[in-house]
C-alpha cells in the first residue's frame, strides 16, 4: 500500500510539475503509468548511444527510468547469475550470440505485442491530461527471417519463438596498412588466397637470423590470434565442411578413412603452413605477441578480424593509414564467412517485461538501427541497408558476404569450444617426430571436435 500510495504520489508530482494537474485520472490509470526502472546491462555496445536511445524513450514515457551500464566481459556471467540468485536481476542483457543456448532458460520470450501507457495532454485550450494505453506488436519470428539477415533468424529464434533482436551484426574481413604495402611495391591489394600468398611472401621480413622482423600476415597459430576459431571455421566452411550440423560437430566426419586427402586436414595445412619456417607462407609464430597489437603497431602487413576491431585498431594507432578487403574466397561463387554479433534480450525474472520489450522494440526499429550503426561504425543486421553500407571505405568489405555469413557455433560453453579449436592448430603444427603423420593429424582433429561436442 505504501508504495502504490509513493508511485501515484510521483506520478502527481510529475504531473503538477509540467503544470497539467492531474484532475479527472482514475487511481486505475495512474497505475498505468507509474514509475519503472529498467536496468540494462551490455558489454560492448556503446553506451553513449544506448543512453541517447534511453533519453528519447523517457521523453515519450517519462515515468520510465532506464539505467544502462557496461559490464566487463569476463565478469558477466558471475555477475548475471549472482544477480539472478539474488532476485537483483537486470531488465534487458545485451549477450553474445554465441551465448545465447546457455542463457535461453533466463530469458523471456518476445510477446507478440506490448501494452504500454503513457500521459498525453489533450485539447487546443482547454488542456486535459488523459492516459494513451499503446498496444505495439513485435516483430514475429517471419518478420524477423525476412528483414534480418539469415544468421540472426536461425540464433535468435528457438521453437518458433524470439529470444532477441540485435543492433548490429559482424563479419570478417582482411585490413591492411597501405604503408607497408607501398613501401613494398604492392600498388594494389590482393582479392583471392593465392595473390594474398603471394604478397605475404613479398612484404614478410626476415633478420640474418631468420626472424621475423617485419610479417606479412598474422595467420597460422591458435592461441596468438583472437579470430583464430573464427578464422579456421571460415576456411572450413570455404573448403565445403559444416562446423556444426543438426547439433553435432561434422568437421571430422571421415577423417579416419581418408586422412590424407581430407578437407580438414588440408584446411588446417594451409591455414598453419603462415606458421612454418620451412613454408613459403611463413610469416607469423607465436613469439610475434598478440595479432591485432602487431598489426596496429605496424609490425604486420594484414589482420584479419572483424568490423568491431576498427576502433580498436584506430585508438592504439590514429595515425594508420588503413585499408580493408573483402575476406577471400575458395569458391567466389558460393562466399562463406563468419558472423558474430551481440543480442538485445529480455531477462525472464524481470518484473517490467512490457517496458523492456517495448524499449527493445524501440532501440531496434530501421531507423534506430541506422542511427546505431552510424555512431559506432558496424553493420547493420537489416538487409535493407546493406546495399547502403557496402558504399562505405571501412564497412563496405565487410557486407561482400554479410547476406551469408553464419554464426558457426549454437552451443552452451563457446569459451572452451573456442579453446579446443586453438588447441587444434596449435598442435598441429608441432612437430610429427616418430608418429605416423596420418594418424596424429587425424587424432589431433577428432580430439577437437569431440571436445567441441561435448558443449553442444
Amino acid at each position: 500500500m505504501k508504495k502504490t500510495l509513493l508511485s501515484i504520489g510521483i506520478i502527481a508530482v510529475l504531473l503538477i510539475t509540467a503544470g497539467l494537474g492531474c484532475k479527472g485520472l482514475s487511481e486505475e490509470e495512474i497505475q498505468t503509468v507509474q514509475p519503472e526502472t529498467l536496468e540494462y546491462w551490455t558489454v560492448f555496445n556503446d553506451t553513449t548511444i544506448l543512453n541517447k536511445f534511453a533519453e528519447e524513450y523517457q521523453k515519450e514515457r517519462p515515468q520510465v527510468q532506464i539505467n544502462v551500464r557496461q559490464v566487463r566481459y569476463g565478469e558477466f556471467d558471475e555477475l548475471f547469475v549472482n544477480a539472478l540468485a539474488d532476485d537483483v536481476q537486470p531488465d534487458i542483457v545485451s549477450l553474445h550470440v554465441r551465448w545465447l543456448p546457455r542463457y535461453l532458460g533466463r530469458l523471456s520470450i518476445m510477446p507478440p505485442a506490448v501494452s504500454v501507457s503513457r500521459l498525453v495532454t489533450k485539447g487546443k485550450y482547454a488542456k486535459e491530461t488523459v492516459v494513451e494505453t499503446l498496444n505495439n506488436e513485435m516483430p514475429n519470428t517471419d518478420v524477423v527471417k525476412s528483414a534480418f539477415i539469415n544468421t540472426v533468424g536461425r540464433d535468435v529464434v528457438r521453437d518458433n519463438e524470439v529470444y532477441g533482436l540485435p543492433l548490429s551484426v559482424d563479419s570478417l574481413a582482411v585490413y591492411y596498412n597501405r604503408d607497408i604495402l607501398d613501401r613494398s611495391g604492392v600498388a594494389i591489394p590482393p582479392t583471392t588466397w593465392s595473390e594474398l600468398l603471394e604478397v605475404v611472401k613479398k612484404v614478410t621480413k626476415f633478420d640474418a637470423l631468420g626472424n621475423i622482423v617485419q610479417s606479412g600476415i598474422a595467420i597460422g597459430t591458435g592461441k596468438n590470434i583472437n579470430n583464430s576459431p573464427d578464422i579456421i571455421s571460415a576456411l572450413f566452411l570455404q573448403n565445403g565442411i559444416p562446423v556444426i550440423k543438426d547439433g553435432f560437430v561434422t568437421f571430422s566426419s571421415g577423417v579416419e578413412q581418408n586422412i590424407e586427402g581430407h578437407p580438414a586436414r588440408e584446411t588446417l595445412r594451409f591455414y598453419t603452413d603462415f606458421a612454418r619456417p620451412t613454408k613459403e607462407a611463413y610469416s607469423w609464430n607465436e613469439s610475434q605477441g598478440d595479432a591485432l597489437e602487431a598489426f596496429a603497431n605496424g609490425r604486420t602487413a594484414f589482420y584479419i578480424g572483424f568490423a568491431f576491431d576498427a576502433g580498436e585498431i584506430k585508438a592504439r594507432s590514429p595515425q594508420i593509414n588503413l585499408g580493408v578487403i573483402p575476406l577471400p574466397q575458395l569458391n567466389p561463387g558460393d562466399p562463406k564467412n563468419v558472423a558474430n554479433y551481440w543480442v538485445e534480450s529480455v531477462v525472464a525474472k524481470s518484473t517490467n517485461q512490457n517496458t523492456a520489450w517495448d524499449f527493445v522494440r524501440f532501440i531496434s526499429t530501421p531507423d534506430k538501427i541506422a542511427e546505431y550503426t552510424k555512431a559506432t561504425g558496424r553493420l547493420t543486421p537489416l538487409r535493407s541497408q546493406v546495399a547502403e553500407q557496402a558504399e562505405d571505405k571501412i564497412l563496405g568489405p565487410f557486407t561482400i558476404t554479410l547476406l551469408t555469413a553464419e554464426n558457426w557455433y549454437r552451443g552452451f560453453d563457446f569459451e572452451t569450444a573456442g579453446q579446443a579449436m586453438r588447441n587444434m592448430i596449435d598442435q598441429f603444427l608441432e612437430p610429427y617426430g616418430d608418429v605416423d603423420p596420418y594418424q596424429r593429424d587425424a587424432a589431433i582433429i577428432n580430439n577437437a571436435a569431440a571436445v567441441v561436442q561435448q558443449t553442444l
